[in-house]
């Protein structure tokens, strides 16, 4: 017994073909093809089950990758700028020279020659000089115009000055001149040594310039 015909409503119709489904066969495999290629031309991985490509399409697909690496190049080629001559950037650090060994030890406090500034007590003035000895025997600056007067009267504070008659000499007038060499080998020249001697011989003698003053005034000697 056959089956009855399959009823169908009256509203209901069989759906019209589609678009898609009205493209022959052929051209929905070049289209399958097609876009295959453009997966491979943009390095997007193709699934499986898409239909093998013929040979000449494969060829294709070839030439294509070929065009899309050489292209990739080319830009790769463009992006890169005309090399300019520039001097390398070198840090401060780097540009550092050592410093020079003998240069470092001379401005070194610790490792340089000693720096002094020395000044000959014997080329200033006489006066001055007697000044700055003064304190060494316990004399004040009071006693200075008393020794001024003595000796400005026996030498008038020549180093050179002499006695021929007496023999005395220097400053003080120290007779014999070669007494004073108990201050220093230079004592013919040298202000400092006869004046040293001087100081010495008034302290040890007359206690003070002043009182050597007085005995000058007194007698005329001292």
């Amino acid at each position: 017994m056959s089956k009855p015909p399959k009823y169908v409503p009256k509203h209901r119709h069989a759906p019209e073909p589609s678009a898609l489904t009205k493209v022959p066969r052929t051209f929905l495999r070049s289209t399958v093809v097609t876009s295959g290629l453009a997966a491979a031309a943009t390095g997007l991985a193709i699934s499986a089950g898409v239909l093998a490509a013929p040979d000449d399409v494969t060829s294709a697909a070839e030439d294509i990758g070929s065009t899309v690496t050489g292209s990739a190049d080319a830009a790769d080629t463009a992006d890169v700028s005309t090399p300019v001559d520039r001097e390398p950037t070198v840090s401060r650090a780097f540009d550092r020279r050592a410093a020079d060994p003998a240069k470092k030890a001379a401005l070194s406090v610790d490792e340089g020659p000693a720096v002094t500034g020395t000044v000959s007590l014997a080329d200033g003035d006489p006066r001055d000089i007697a000044r700055a000895l003064m304190p060494q025997f316990g004399f004040g600056s009071d006693q200075f115009g008393c020794l001024d007067s003595l000796w400005t009267r026996e030498s008038n504070w020549d180093p050179a000055a002499h006695n021929p008659s007496s023999g005395a000499h220097g400053i003080p007038q120290s007779l014999p001149g070669s007494k004073m060499a108990s201050a220093g080998s230079d004592w013919e020249t040298n202000p400092v040594t006869q004046i040293t001697w001087g100081l010495g011989y008034i302290q040890e003698r007359y206690g003070s310039p002043c009182s050597a003053w007085a005995h000058s005034e007194s007698v005329g000697w001292y």
